[in-house]
């Protein structure tokens, strides 16, 4: 066995309570540091609220309210790792790389991906009360 194999990172110290707190606090300051940098983030938030609002009123079953605001929040929570990618290769480097492209190009499909999702269950479950 390796001697760095059971070395722990200095910020997984807390435990317990204490690590839920941190926890949360580190979930805020990740929450606001994305409203106020990330336009992308910011952009999908001022769409996915007032949606959410707008599922939970729509005459459909719960299931299905549920199935609406989770895809929303989906988009997201894959936008939120899209820049946290981002960031990580820029700290690395700022040097343009064909690994850094591939990693972002990666995270921006998955944002893709996960808005594609949205908009298709969006449309399979409200589409209907329209045309219907």
């Amino acid at each position: 066995m390796l001697q760095n194999e059971h070395q722990i990172s200095e910020f997984k110290s807390k435990s317990g309570f204490a690590r839920i707190v941190a926890a949360s606090r580190y979930s805020v300051q990740g929450l606001r540091f994305a409203w106020k940098s990330e336009h992308a983030f910011r952009q999908e938030l001022l769409v996915a609220m007032p949606a959410m609002a707008i599922a939970a009123l729509l005459p459909v079953s719960d299931i299905r309210k549920l199935a609406l605001v989770a895809v929303l929040a989906l988009v997201l929570i894959v936008e939120l790792l899209n820049s946290a990618i981002e960031a990580a290769v820029d700290r690395i480097s700022l040097e343009r790389h064909p690994l850094s492209k591939n990693a972002k190009d990666l995270g921006s499909a998955a944002v893709f991906l996960a808005v594609l999702v949205a908009t298709i269950t969006w449309g399979v479950i409200v589409g209907p009360l329209f045309l219907g």
